[in-house]
């Protein structure tokens, strides 16, 4: 069944190729948008509110506490974590499942996960995930209901395109883009929220570098 899709995929692109034909002197792609700007946190920190993501900021030494205090805010008392996660980010007095094969209906019956992140873009309060070993798999970020997220400020770049140009070394990886809590609307425009990713989105902002990073 791959062979044949592969086939049919090969055939389709060659019949676009005649199509188009060769262009060797055809002008380049205009780019005008804007590819790089100022920082602007306040920015980030907005959107993400506007996408109803709750948002603490605290500096590296308070980072356990901080987990701890959202954690108890929204009533979690367990979180699933990528096996790698530095264990000083971790509060005493919560619970922390690493993520070694569990199930998806192991996933699903979770609290929640406690992960890190890769890069996050102000302009769109977008958080971009490539699953390394700080972020854990696919299925550990989309599969539970809650998401604690911790993004370093010198992880936040202004722009899309500085976003992109952030992510060259994890060609090669999943990436995954969240900005704000899932939620679709089916053609009734009825908002569901939940239905491809977590529900609820907290975000903690870490002012400095977080050395096990």
């Amino acid at each position: 069944m791959v062979g044949q899709t592969m086939s049919a995929r090969n055939e389709i692109l060659k019949n676009v190729r005649r199509a188009i034909g060769e262009h060797p002197n055809a002008p380049l792609i205009q780019r005008n948008y804007i590819q790089q700007a100022p920082l602007d946190l306040e920015q980030f920190v907005s959107r993400l509110e506007d996408y109803n993501a709750g948002v603490s900021h605290c500096p590296e030494e308070e980072l356990a506490a901080t987990i701890g205090r959202m954690m108890g805010a929204r009533g979690k008392q367990t979180l699933v974590i990528p096996p790698a996660l530095p264990p000083e980010w971790l509060p005493a007095g919560n619970n922390f499942v690493p993520d070694r094969n569990l199930t998806y209906e192991q996933l699903d019956a979770s609290e929640g996960a406690l992960t890190a992140c890769t890069v996050a873009i102000a302009l769109t309060g977008t958080i971009v995930l490539t699953h390394t070993a700080h972020e854990g798999r696919r299925a550990l970020t989309l599969i539970p209901d809650y998401h604690l997220c911790i993004v370093r400020e010198d992880q936040v770049v202004q722009t899309v395109p500085e976003g992109i140009r952030k992510l060259r070394d994890f060609r090669t990886r999943p990436i995954t883009t969240i900005s704000g809590p899932s939620a679709t609307a089916d053609i009734e425009m009825t908002r569901i929220k939940g239905v491809h990713g977590p529900r609820t989105l907290d975000v903690i902002l870490v002012r400095g570098p977080l050395e096990s990073t």
